[in-house]
C-alpha cells in the first residue's frame, strides 16, 4: 500500500475512535445525569414520606419540604449548623414545625432525630432517622422496630413537667429498654430540648413566612 493510502486510512481510523470516544462520553454523561436525577426525586420522595408520618393526617395541606425556615441553636438542637425546619401549614396558617434534632450521647454516637411540634406545643410525633445503636436493644427507637417513639405523641413541655422528661429509671415517665438505658435516655433528653427551643421560639418558628427549600 502507498504511503498516502496509509495515512488517509490512519487519519480515518483515528477520526473513528475520536467521534466514538466523544459519543460514549455523551451518553454517559446524559446516563449519569438521568440516574442523578431520579435519585434525587426518590430521595424527595422519601423524605417527604418520612416526613409525612410524624403529623397526623389532615393537619397540613402544603408541601413540606418546600416550607422551610433556617434554625440554628447547637446547644438546644444538637446540630453544629443551621438547618431547615420544616413548617407545616393548614389553610395558610402555620399548623406545625418539624425540627431536625440530634442527640449527641447516644450509645453507639449522635442519634438523629426528626420531632414534630403541634403549633400548641403538643408533641405530633418524633422518629429517628440515623444512628447507631445496638440491634436489638438500642435500635428500638425505630419505629419500625418497637412503638416507643409512641410515648412521646401529645405530651409537651409541661406534661410531664421537667421532672418527668426522664427515663423511669431516672425517675421519669419514660419507658428505658431492658440492657439498653443510655439510648432513650439521650433520646428523651434531645426531645425535651427540642420543646424548650420551640417554646423560646415559637413566635419566629410559626410566624416565618414560606421559604422554599433549595
Amino acid at each position: 500500500m502507498a504511503l498516502p493510502e496509509i495515512s488517509r486510512s490512519m487519519l480515518k481510523n483515528s477520526l473513528l475512535l475520536g467521534l466514538f470516544a466523544i459519543v460514549t462520553v455523551g451518553l454517559v454523561a446524559l446516563t449519569q445525569q438521568a440516574t442523578a436525577s431520579r435519585i434525587q426525586a426518590a430521595e424527595r420522595e422519601a423524605q417527604a414520606r418520612t416526613l409525612g408520618e410524624i403529623l397526623p393526617a389532615g393537619s397540613y395541606d402544603n408541601q413540606l419540604l418546600d416550607s422551610t425556615v433556617e434554625v440554628f441553636a447547637p446547644k438546644l438542637l444538637g446540630k453544629a449548623k443551621p438547618l431547615p425546619a420544616y413548617v407545616a401549614r393548614l389553610n395558610g396558617r402555620p399548623s406545625a414545625v418539624i425540627l431536625q434534632v440530634s442527640a449527641p450521647d447516644g450509645y453507639g454516637g449522635a442519634i438523629h432525630l426528626l420531632v414534630g411540634i403541634q403549633a400548641d406545643g403538643r408533641l405530633a410525633g418524633v422518629r429517628a432517622v440515623k444512628h447507631n445503636e445496638t440491634p436489638g436493644l438500642g435500635d428500638k427507637i425505630e419505629l419500625s422496630k418497637s412503638p416507643w417513639v409512641r410515648e412521646f405523641e401529645g405530651r409537651s413541655l409541661r406534661n410531664p413537667g421537667d421532672s418527668g422528661w426522664a427515663v423511669k429509671k431516672d425517675q421519669g415517665l419514660f419507658d428505658q429498654f431492658a440492657g439498653a438505658t443510655i439510648t432513650p435516655r439521650a433520646v428523651v433528653k434531645a426531645v425535651h430540648l427540642a420543646l424548650q427551643y420551640f417554646d423560646a421560639h415559637k413566635a419566629e418558628l410559626l410566624g416565618a413566612e414560606e421559604k422554599p427549600n433549595g
